[in-house]
């Protein structure tokens, strides 16, 4: 009966080896560490506005939604943010899922139809991979940011119906996908486009409103948006939104929406209340684009390899799944946090740091941040 402990062991020995152990750090409510790894990029997850609207509604609804959002889950807060999320994202609707992850994964799945062929970018986020696994659809990974990719996968899949699945902000690199040429392709050969702007929305676009926005994609019939509440909006929960028809699909057909307790009224209230500061942070997001071209230039100086931002997201190249580890908990001895990624949480196999700009860090604070960054270099 001890086999697959020991099995599990032995494979954990081999992670260890090869550098890919992950361990949990708890974190204090007065911690002191200057965040470069977490992302609430606007600041907003402790703005006092936000707060007193989540606890005004925590007072009312209590803890948790109850139930799920078809029982007894769905509040007047969940219903006030969706229809500000609609509005603000220039959709017809918008639908609010437990987390980002769950969104991705329900969104994905709805737009499958038989003989669908979805078209996913490589480096797509894990939410969105397990969508097209998920969905049982066949896919085509193409190569990160290629449009020609994109099209040679539709045009070999004539007369079917077909899915684009991108981020619009990535993750790792923090790039931003050419989502009006994807967008044009995908309408050429009759598909669809899915755009996951978890870090665009309240980053980019006009009023924070995100990059498929900035593209001017918003209420494209042919498009869907998701996004997580989790990044900018400082909050937690997803979110998808496009023609009232897929919504209403999604309340009726996805499990993930329909088999899963809502989300806390409280955190619905707060992400409300987020979205309406948000709308109004230009300066937030001025600060956001300074200090990302500010870090690239610092890094780049020292001999460090870093990426473009098209937005707040700033990968460091690391030697080695080990330095990367050795390097961010240097950075964390010195009370600097920075995320770590190393593969498979990486598409091609590079390990980075992951430095996450934050209009809500002391500026004086950040520039320090990247001194104890570049002097703990391997």
């Amino acid at each position: 009966m001890a086999d697959w402990l020991a099995a599990l062991t032995r494979r954990a020995d081999l992670r260890a080896k090869a550098g890919l152990t992950r361990r949990l750090h708890p974190r204090a409510a007065a911690d002191a560490v200057v965040d470069l790894a977490g992302n609430d990029y606007l600041g907003l997850s402790t703005h006092p506005q936000v707060i007193a609207a989540a606890a005004q509604a925590l007072s009312r609804y209590g803890l948790g939604a109850t139930g799920s959002r078809l029982v007894r889950g769905s509040t007047e807060a969940h219903h006030a943010l969706e229809d500000t999320l609609a509005g603000w994202l220039g959709t017809e609707r918008a639908l609010v899922f437990s987390s980002g992850y769950l969104a991705n994964v329900g969104a994905v799945r709805a737009l499958v139809r038989p003989r669908t062929l979805l078209v996913s970018d490589a480096h797509n986020h894990a939410s969105l991979i397990d969508g097209c696994r998920i969905s049982g659809a066949q896919t085509v990974v193409t190569p990160h940011a290629d449009v020609a990719a994109v099209a040679a996968a539709l045009a070999a899949a004539p007369g079917r119906p077909a899915v684009v699945v991108t981020e619009s902000v990535f993750s790792v690199d923090g790039d931003l996908a050419p989502l009006v040429d994807l967008h044009r392709v995908a309408r050429e050969h009759g598909a669809l486009l899915l755009v996951d702007d978890a870090h665009g929305l309240g980053v980019t676009g006009p009023a924070g409103a995100g990059a498929v926005a900035a593209a001017g994609l918003a209420g494209e019939p042919d498009v869907v948006v998701t996004a997580t509440l989790s990044k900018a909006l400082g909050g937690a929960g997803g979110v998808v939104a496009g023609p009232a028809e897929f919504v209403r699909h999604l309340v009726e057909t996805a499990r993930t929406f329909i088999y899963d307790t809502a989300l806390p009224p409280a955190v619905a209230a707060g992400v409300h209340a987020a979205v309406e500061v948000a709308r109004t942070g230009d300066d937030r997001r001025a600060v956001l684009t300074e200090r990302a071209a500010t870090a690239v230039r610092r890094l780049r100086a020292a001999g460090l390899d870093v990426s473009t931002p098209d937005a707040a997201v700033v990968s460091v190249t690391a030697p080695s799944p080990q330095a990367a580890t050795e390097w961010a908990a240097a950075c964390r001895d010195r009370g600097v946090a920075v995320g770590c990624f190393r593969p498979p949480s990486t598409p091609d196999s590079r390990s980075r740091l992951r430095l996450t700009i934050g209009a809500g860090v002391p500026r004086a604070d950040f520039e320090h941040a990247l001194e104890v960054i570049v002097e703990c270099a391997p």
